[in-house]
């Protein structure tokens, strides 16, 4: 059965009863240990902690926590830690990247370092988020928020199959893909419906596979069945998209914020494009969202292998 809530994911999780491990980068503040201990607690991943060994000490003890449910190697700085890090994850130690209180520029430098970092040759890294809106009856799977500021169509391709593959992993068979644009016309002036065009018929033609796409689609149209029947767009995928996929960061971004702020909705989020689910939760993000997040990257681990 589809998941549609996000909380749905732990029992999936517990009854594949195959736990990746997670390795936790600079994780020394509550919010991330905490995360990671209720994901532990709730036997859907395994835990390293990779930081200063004194102050996960302190959390945990300030938390309550069981330190001795963690795997936790010493570093003495959130650079030493994101390095550590990356060389646990290719040794094949750990299957899932976690950041913790360390700035999203370093984080996401240590995945891209040429040397030994996580990005395959010409990679491309996206950021891959699943809302779960209290007045929808299906999860929101979108991209991209918060990672490729203006996606060209090379980029839109790859942002268009992760959103795909995190749909089935979260158990939908087949994601009807929403491109989204500011109007359902094929506008030549404008590039988002240009692009949503073209992807929608590399859809038709299986060069892009296992879900059905269509577009452009202005959001109404996307999301609302009685909106398309009124603009009279006949489509399997018009008012009950599973995926959407946003022509530029700043919709992306302002969609994802409206949820969060005025529609009191739960999200997950993982950096997809890299060997292994990368999870980029703020550094505020409540504790919540982390382990939702968790989850996720657990669900995308075991799809990736």
């Amino acid at each position: 059965m589809p998941i549609t809530k996000l909380d749905q994911m732990f029992e999936v999780l517990k009854q594949k009863n195959t736990k990746k491990r997670i390795v936790g980068v600079w994780a020394i503040d509550s919010h991330t240990i905490s995360a990671l201990s209720k994901a532990v607690d709730l036997g859907i991943v395994d835990a390293t902690l990779v930081g200063d060994e004194k102050l996960i000490k302190k959390v945990c003890k300030q938390e309550n926590i069981e330190i001795n449910k963690f795997e936790i190697f010493h570093a003495d700085a959130d650079v030493d830690a994101a390095n550590k890090a990356i060389d646990i994850i290719n040794s094949g130690k750990s299957d899932i990247l976690m950041k913790g209180l360390l700035s999203t520029d370093k984080y996401m430098r240590a995945i891209l370092n040429k040397e030994k970092g996580l990005v395959p040759p010409k990679g491309v890294l996206s950021h891959v988020t699943v809302i779960e809106n209290p007045i929808h009856d299906k999860l929101i799977i979108c991209g991209d928020v918060a990672v490729i500021p203006f996606p060209d169509l090379k980029q839109k391709i790859a942002i268009t199959n992760y959103l795909i593959n995190t749909a089935h992993a979260l158990d939908i068979e087949k994601p009807k893909v929403a491109l989204l644009a500011a109007t359902e016309q094929v506008l030549p002036s404008m590039p988002a419906c240009v692009d949503a065009a073209i992807l929608s018929k590399m859809g038709d033609r299986g060069q892009i596979k296992g879900a059905v796409l269509d577009g452009p689609f202005s959001f109404d149209i996307a999301i609302d069945k009685e909106s398309a029947q009124i603009k009279g767009i006949d489509s399997e995928v018009a008012g009950d998209a599973d995926c959407f996929l946003f022509p530029n960061i700043e919709s992306g971004n302002i969609f994802y914020k409206t949820n969060t702020k005025l529609a009191g909705a739960e999200v997950a989020a993982a950096v997809a494009g890299a060997r292994v689910p990368a999870i980029l939760s703020s550094r505020s993000d409540s504790v919540k969202t982390k382990l939702y997040s968790i989850a996720l990257g657990a669900m995308l681990a075991k799809k990736q292998k």
